[in-house]
């Protein structure tokens, strides 16, 4: 049985769900690390490393992290099966080391907020509103990207957050923090997802919210 990683101040519906799953809910608190919007957040202090291909989870030392950005990004990086996407100057030397180590294509951009700004669908498949990210994965044939608009997420204390910190991939299907349906993308969102053969899960119940990604491993 896998763990799932989310955040303490997720809604109740979403982990009342991952409870059904078949997984451990663990519910990251709140560690005085970085600043409390996203504090709770399991983006900020683990990465995911591959999806079909060697999937695990890099542990950060939260001791490495600042309050503030750009010293709170340090294990904020996207993994595919082939590629590791980040700032690179910000990475943590660790996280680095482990990419390598699993012989993983380094992928540098200027989002530091990297994880938190990707849906990762599956192996070699993102979703993306940020407009770098989307150039600089556009270069590279083995990857497919679906760009889609800015916004349309809340976080607590910003004007918005980031669908890739409101979603997570649980299995075999990708999961949204919130009511999905109401993003001006959804129906290309979903078909994106559901063409690579994954359920598309969320919660019309309360708004597509970001708590720094669904993390399962």
């Amino acid at each position: 049985m896998k763990n799932i990683y989310v955040s303490s101040k997720a809604d109740f519906l979403l982990t009342d769900y991952l409870s059904g799953t078949a997984g451990t809910v663990i519910k990251v608190e709140p560690g005085g690390a970085t600043y409390p919007a996203v504090d709770a957040h399991p983006d900020i202090y683990m990465c995911k490393m591959g999806i079909e291909a060697h999937p695990h989870i890099f542990f950060g030392n939260r001791n490495e992290l600042g309050e503030e950005y750009p010293l709170n990004i340090k294990f904020n990086a996207v993994c595919l099966d082939r590629y590791f996407i980040h700032r690179l100057k910000y990475t943590s030397p660790e996280l680095l080391n482990e990419a390598r180590r699993l012989g993983m294509a380094l992928i540098d951009v200027r989002q530091g907020y990297t994880k938190c700004s990707c849906v990762v669908v599956d192996g070699h498949s993102v979703i993306t509103a940020d407009a770098g990210i989307l150039r600089r994965l556009r270069q590279y044939p083995g990857i497919d990207v679906l760009p889609v608009r800015q916004g349309c997420v809340r976080l607590e204390g910003f004007e918005y957050g980031f669908l890739g910190g409101a979603s997570g991939r649980v299995g075999h299907e990708v999961i949204f923090n919130g009511d999905l349906s109401v993003h001006p993308d959804y129906i290309a969102i979903r078909s994106f997802i559901e063409d690579r053969g994954l359920k598309v899960t969320y919660f019309p119940d309360y708004p597509l919210t970001d708590i720094g990604s669904i993390i399962e491993g």
